[in-house]
């Protein structure tokens, strides 16, 4: 199974639009740097079709080290989540959205 980089995608936009390697490796950069810094404030990231990226504030919480058995505190921190949209589901699985069925 392959993975899509990100020079894939900029090769990918470089195909689609027209724009120079370059300009499309520059506008890969800048849609993924917006997107990064809008998440680093605690905001959610929706792109409609695809799905939403949010941050989740997880509290501390007592942990355990599965090799001594020895009880430890897990600090509170933030996590990010990702919902994929209706649209997208349907997609991966062959389905129109909410009929569950090929079509």
């Amino acid at each position: 199974m392959d993975t899509l980089t990100r020079s894939g995608l900029a090769e990918a936009i470089y195909a689609e639009v027209g724009l120079s390697r370059n300009e499309s490796a520059a506008l890969l950069e800048a849609v993924l740097e917006r997107v990064s810094s809008v998440l680093e404030t605690g905001e959610s990231v929706k792109i409609s079709g695809f799905g939403t990226f949010l941050i989740r504030h997880k509290g501390q919480r007592i942990g355990r080290n599965p090799k001594t058995g020895v009880e430890v505190p897990i600090l509170p921190r933030r996590v990010l989540t990702f919902r994929p949209s209706q649209v997208l589901k349907a997609r991966i699985n062959g389905t129109t959205p909410g009929t569950g069925a090929k079509g």
